[in-house]
Parts: structure tokens; sequence; C-alpha cells
């Protein structure tokens, strides 16, 4: 049932299934055994990191993760939920048909209904959901972030966003859209940093070498989205908005603050740089 995805939708390379805690449940042909294992525990760390940012995307009652997309020059990684405890990653040439692709893997999971259901041996689902159980608001005035003017514009220019953040190679807050925290600065880049190293983790398995370039993550929730994108010389910006935002909009906009982002000068060591 898993080869169905490969058989039936046009560019898909490969799928996966398996647990919260990163074991392999099973997989489509031509991966090896290694192969299956990395990108199940890469997986793994994925969807627990993704889960903790969903405070990140605004405050809702029902801040439910759907998806993680992981975008490279060559090719997609897919990832959704299959039951309780249990994961479906897809990967797929740059052109292939996302929303076949889509539904072959929405309806494989409701074919293999309970047979997926796998409790993790470490309950990692309720790690991931005292993460979403984080305030998103904080009173923290006095403890904010360096706001980085270009930034701020481009948030303030797109309907439905609400907050960016420019993170340094070493992974450290370099400034923020107005209003970003210290603490939510900080918690936010530890994930995103992890966020960045399953994502590129996952290379092989979209069908390129490790080092291949990267060029975004989006994690889409029910009340939002959250992504993470390359900015340049090592940096790269984390962004998050309201589910009806233009997704395409926001990030044009980004994009287009990113070379006076990356040519600010930060010192050896700098948390934050002026705005």
């Amino acid at each position: 049932m898993v080869q169905d995805i490969v058989d039936n939708v046009p560019r898909a390379r490969h799928a996966v299934v398996l647990s919260a805690d990163g074991i392999p449940r099973g997989a489509t042909d031509g991966l090896t055994g290694h192969d299956v294992r990395t990108i199940s525990a890469a997986m793994a760390g994925m969807q627990s990191l993704s889960r903790a940012t969903a405070h990140f995307a605004g405050p809702s009652r029902d801040r439910q993760w759907i998806q993680t997309v992981i975008e490279f020059q060559h090719g997609w990684v897919f990832l959704i939920g299959a039951g309780q405890g249990a994961y479906l990653a897809a990967a797929a040439e740059p052109d292939v048909d996302m929303e076949q692709l889509s539904f072959r893997m929405n309806r494989l999971v409701a074919r293999l209904g309970t047979n997926l259901t796998a409790p993790p041996r470490v309950n990692a689902g309720d790690a991931a959901q005292a993460g979403d159980s984080r305030p998103a608001q904080h009173d923290e005035a006095d403890r904010s972030v360096a706001v980085l003017a270009e930034l701020d514009k481009a948030v303030a220019s797109v309907p439905g966003a609400l907050h960016a953040l420019l993170l340094g190679a070493n992974g450290l807050p370099r400034g923020a859209s107005a209003g970003v925290g210290r603490d939510l600065a900080d918690t936010i880049s530890a994930a995103m940093t992890g966020i960045h190293a399953y994502s590129r983790a996952t290379a092989p398995f979209a069908g390129g070498a490790q080092d291949d370039e990267w060029s975004q993550t989006v994690i889409e929730f029910q009340h939002g989205w959250v992504f993470l994108i390359a900015a340049g010389e090592g940096a790269y910006l984390a962004a998050a908005a309201e589910h009806a935002c233009d997704i395409e909009e926001f990030t044009t906009r980004l994009g287009e603050a990113m070379p006076a982002l990356v040519s600010q000068p930060v010192a050896h060591g700098e948390r934050a740089s002026d705005a």
C-alpha cells in the first residue's frame, strides 16, 4: 500500500512510514535499510520540533499541526500524521503534482487507518503538546530583541503576517520584527536550528546529495504557518503568519528585505544586531 504512492504519482520518489520515536514501519522499494533508518530518525525529530513551534503562529485553541514541507532545488519532502504516534514521509521531484501527491498520501493514511497507530516508546507526542501550550504573547518589553526595520516593514506590509526573525549561521537571533521578545526569540531560534539541521539531512531522500541546496521548510497548522527560509551567507529567516495570510506575498516581501539584512555586520558572538 505504501508503494501505491510511487506507482501512481508521477515523479514521486519514495515514501516511508515511521513511529513518533523514529522506528521505521514500512517503506517503498529502492531504499536501503540505512536510508530508511536515517529518514525515519530525521522525520521523527522534525515532527516533534514542528509541533513545538505552534505558539509562534499565534494564539488559538486549536493549534493542530497539519504537515511539514521541505523544499530543495532538486525536490520535495512531505511529512503528515498517519494515526496516533505514526507519520508518513514522502519525497518527490521538483515538478511533481503536489495536489495529487497530497491526495495519495492522505488516501493511504485513511486506508491503513488504525494499522498505523504506533504509541511511542518515548512520549514524544506529549512533549510536543507541551510545547504547543506555551503562551503566544510575552510581556517582556524590557527584554525585546533588536528590531530590524526591513523585517518590520515586510511583516507590516502583508495582512496576516505575524513575526519574522533573522538567525545567524550559529543559530542565534540577530534581530526581529517589532514585538518579538527575548524568550520567544530564543525558543524559536533553538527549534529552528534543529529544523534546519533535520531539513538538510533529508536531502538524499529527496534525490540529491547531502550538501545540495535547501530552500525552505514550511510548517502548516490549523491556525497558521511557520516557515524557515535560506537568507544567504549562512543566515536564515524564521517567520510566522495566520492561516489566511498570502504566504507567497509574505515570502516575496521577506526576500526583498534579505540583501539589506545579510549585509549588516554582526560582531563575533553578538546575539542581535542594531536595526
